[in-house]
C-alpha cells in the first residue's frame, strides 16, 4: 500500500455520470475518466483537453481519484502525489 493519508475520504458515492460531467454540458470530449473516490463526480483526466478530475480537487479540495476505466481499479492522491490500489478491494464502477 502507497503512502496516502487520505483514505479515510474514501465513500461509496455512485458516479455522477457515465462519461465527464462537465463535457457532457459542455459537449467537448475526453481521453479517460476519473471518479472523486468522496463525492463520486466524473472527470475527464489530464491527457484530456480540460483536466476536469483535476479543475474538481482545485475546487473542491477533494483528494482522491479512482480510474473510471473498465479494469482499472487504481486512485491517485493529488494531495500525497501517490498513485495506488487496495488489496481487496470490490471492483469500482466503471463508465460502459
Amino acid at each position: 500500500m502507497a503512502d496516502c493519508t487520505h483514505l479515510d475520504t474514501i465513500t461509496g458515492a455512485s458516479p455522477s455520470d457515465d462519461g465527464c460531467t462537465d463535457c457532457l454540458r459542455t459537449g467537448d470530449h475526453w481521453v479517460h475518466l476519473r471518479r472523486c473516490a468522496q463525492c463520486g463526480h466524473v472527470g475527464c483526466c489530464d491527457s484530456s483537453p480540460n483536466r476536469h478530475a483535476t479543475a474538481h480537487h482545485a475546487a473542491t479540495r477533494h483528494p482522491l481519484v479512482q480510474s473510471f476505466e473498465p479494469g482499472e481499479d487504481w486512485y491517485w492522491c493529488y494531495e500525497d502525489e501517490v498513485g495506488f490500489e487496495l488489496d481487496g478491494e470490490a471492483p469500482s464502477p466503471s463508465h460502459p
